[in-house]
């Protein structure tokens, strides 16, 4: 997986959350600015996240970013995949 530093490309975020991608899209980072928790999403993980983003701005077209990702946050199990990765790589 590409550090999320390499991750350059904004494609969404706020106050408490941020959406990232690499050039091409193959990769993203999901980051909770709050706990200073980033999920790193390739492949099938990645297909999952996108199905469920995009399904959450056609629900949700009110929403702005922080609240579009939180939902995603909360609802999709990130904070667990979050924390998960976090201690592979501790």
């Amino acid at each position: 997986m590409a550090e999320a530093e390499e991750l350059s490309t904004f494609v969404e975020g706020g106050e408490e959350y941020e959406l990232r991608a690499n050039e091409d899209r193959t990769a993203y980072t999901l980051r909770y600015k709050t706990e200073d928790l980033i999920v790193s999403l390739e492949g099938e993980a990645l297909e999952a996240f996108l199905k469920e983003y995009n399904l959450v701005k056609l629900q949700y077209p009110q929403y702005g970013a922080d609240q579009r990702l939180a939902q995603i946050w909360d609802q999709g199990g990130y904070s667990w995949l979050a924390a998960g990765q976090q201690e592979e790589e501790g």
